[in-house]
């Protein structure tokens, strides 16, 4: 088979993983929301939390990341099922590309969930001129987020101590998706005034950060996994 059917049955396993184990939707979820909730609390002012409700989401998407990546690359190494894939001769580009696409689908879903509860706790109004800028940012940021994710869940998931070394690898390195997609969703969001061109060029960063991690975990994902 080739890499993108490869990595279509593999994103099709994980997402019925997913569906069936509700873990998205029992935890992360309500995990997320209550992040948003806390923040509500520690700031307390209105004017406050508008102002900083889009770093706010990316914070909380970033936190509820390493809960997914943890999760899915579990699952995987419960039961072995990567060295056998790697056995039978699977390429593990596929495999990659594969997990990031259903990591990817998981994190859409819980970032819309994060502007809503943006919105309804921290008053955000989501301008019609910056519809267009904040759906890209979503996307750009997502797509880097699940490249990252994926790469480096891979390469903590044989360690030991995998739990606390998956934030410590990943964090500092997602930061420019953290600056970016913040910037960007102010453009959009029309935060202190700032307009939709303000924030395109972030979306340059973005578009460069998943490009990278994308083309770079294609090819690194098997040497990763190996060692």
């Amino acid at each position: 088979m080739n890499t993108w059917r490869i990595a279509r049955l593999v994103a099709a396993k994980d997402l019925r993983v997913e569906w069936r184990s509700r873990v998205v939707l029992n935890q992360v979820l309500p995990f997320a929301a209550l992040v948003m909730v806390m923040f509500a609390f520690a700031l307390d002012n209105d004017t406050v939390l508008t102002r900083v409700a889009p770093g706010l989401v990316w914070l909380a998407t970033m936190f509820s990341l390493l809960v997914i990546v943890q999760r899915a690359f579990a699952v995987e190494t419960a039961d072995g099922a990567l060295d056998a894939l790697q056995v039978a001769g699977v390429r593990l580009g596929g495999i990659f590309l594969g997990k990031a696409i259903a990591l990817a689908a998981q994190l859409a879903v819980l970032e819309l969930m994060l502007l809503a509860a943006a919105i309804v706790l921290y008053k955000t109004e989501v301008v019609a001129d910056g519809i267009v800028l904040l759906v890209t940012t979503f996307v750009a940021a997502t797509t880097g987020l699940a490249f990252v994710g994926t790469l480096y869940g891979g390469l903590a998931a044989g360690a030991k101590g995998r739990e606390t070394l998956l934030p410590l690898l990943m964090l500092p390195v997602v930061a420019p998706v953290l600056i970016g997609a913040t910037r960007a969703t102010e453009a959009a969001l029309g935060t202190e005034n700032a307009t939709p061109s303000d924030g395109w060029p972030w979306i340059g960063l973005l578009a460069l950060f998943a490009v990278v991690f994308g083309v770079g975990g294609t090819l690194a994902f098997g040497s990763l996994i190996d060692e």
